[in-house]
């Protein structure tokens, strides 16, 4: 137990000291606002040390000063930022005397100046400077200026919560701000195969939702036809999507024919029961073995475009489908094939899948790299 007991009590000892030092430090270094928060942390433990208490009387004094110094500088300020700044020193200076008054005994003795009015006032004027430099920056109707003032009044109604016209303005400003991007539905032309018409709702409904959950800019919004339409959405830009090709090969099969050979007991003489006459002869077997293969492959096009149908940027998506399968027959006699050579020729014949199977996954394909192109373009927004 004693052992504890010292161990607790040199660590308390070493934090204070530390804490003493660190308060000397930061005053020496001119950071008068950390040395007063950290001396009077120090004072809350031990109120009658005279050195942290003379550290904080003489932080607190060059503290208020450059702070107050500040203040008059922003006073002769033209910048409508100006009462942010001089909200920003006032809020110091009340931090200051809050980490004070938690001592009273030190608080009797350096009598800290409560600065709590000057914040609630000089909060309001910051709150209502932002409000107004939104205001201004609507006046410009450009979607750059409308985000810009967006922030404005974001930075205002944290100054002034509650402020139902700043909440109301930073709406407005976000919607004239936005970006609203309506992706419309796939067309397919050019197919090779027409009748194939692979989920083409499924393909939109897949981009919209990557978009949507892979979203880089606030100021971009996705939405359907359908639900543009539904809630009276402003078009800013549509993403067209086309399919210009599917090229769908037929198979192609590369044969090459081995002759095998082997020596095999064509006949076996029994002359007696420890004597066995063989005759060999030798087998012949040619191996054809086929190499099929089939490629394929589609191109998407992906086109944004404006609400005056005017041309913004388009890209096109490749998607690949190369399939192959090898299998084996022969003629001759069987008996010249190797074991590995029975295992090819024991496998069947094989086709590639069906062409709607193909369509898929080549749309697969681009629809993914399509999906990335079209997000890194409108993250830069």
């Amino acid at each position: 137990m004693k052992r504890k007991f010292y161990t607790l009590f040199f660590i308390a000892v070493s934090v204070l000291l530390f804490s003493c030092k660190t308060a000397k430090k930061m005053y020496e270094k001119g950071d008068y606002d950390a040395a007063v928060e950290l001396a009077a942390k120090k004072l809350q433990k031990k109120p009658n040390d005279a050195a942290t208490l003379d550290i904080l009387q003489n932080a607190y004094r060059f503290a208020v000063e450059d702070h107050e110094s500040r203040i008059r500088n922003n006073a002769g300020s033209n910048n409508d930022l100006r009462w942010e700044w001089t909200y920003n020193e006032y809020l110091d200076l009340q931090r200051l005397y809050d980490a004070i008054r938690k001592v009273p005994s030190v608080y009797d003795i350096v009598r800290p100046t409560d600065y709590s009015s000057y914040v609630i006032t000089y909060k309001e004027e910051a709150g209502n400077a932002r409000y107004d430099r939104g205001l201004e920056l609507m006046q410009n109707n450009t979607r750059n200026s409308y985000k810009q003032a967006y922030f404005e009044f974001q930075k205002a109604l944290a100054l002034k919560p509650g402020d139902l016209s700043a909440k109301q303005k930073m709406e407005e400003a976000y919607t004239n701000a936005v970006i609203n991007v309506v992706v419309l539905p796939l067309v397919q032309s050019g197919f090779q195969y027409s009748s194939y018409n692979y989920g083409s709702v499924n393909f939109d409904n897949n981009v919209l939702r990557y978009l949507n959950n892979n979203n880089g800019s606030f100021f971009v919004k996705y939405y359907s036809p359908a639900e543009a339409g539904s809630f009276n959405i402003r078009t800013d830009q549509v993403v067209e999507m086309r399919f210009s090709n599917i090229d769908i090969d037929r198979y192609r099969d590369q044969r090459t024919v081995r002759e095998v050979t082997k020596r095999v007991v064509i006949k076996e003489t029994v002359i007696r029961p420890d004597s066995v006459v063989k005759e060999y002869a030798t087998v012949k077997a040619k191996i054809t073995t086929t190499r099929r293969t089939l490629k394929s492959d589609g191109l998407l096009q992906a086109t944004v475009r404006d609400y005056n149908s005017q041309w913004l940027w388009s890209d096109t998506y490749r998607g690949d489908y190369n399939w192959s399968t090898e299998f084996s027959t022969y003629t001759g006699d069987a008996r010249a094939l190797s074991e590995e050579d029975k295992k090819l020729c024991d496998g069947r014949e094989q086709f590639p899948p069906s062409n709607d199977e193909i369509i898929r996954i080549i749309m697969a394909e681009a629809q993914s790299r399509a999906e990335c192109g079209i997000k890194d373009y409108f993250n830069r927004f």
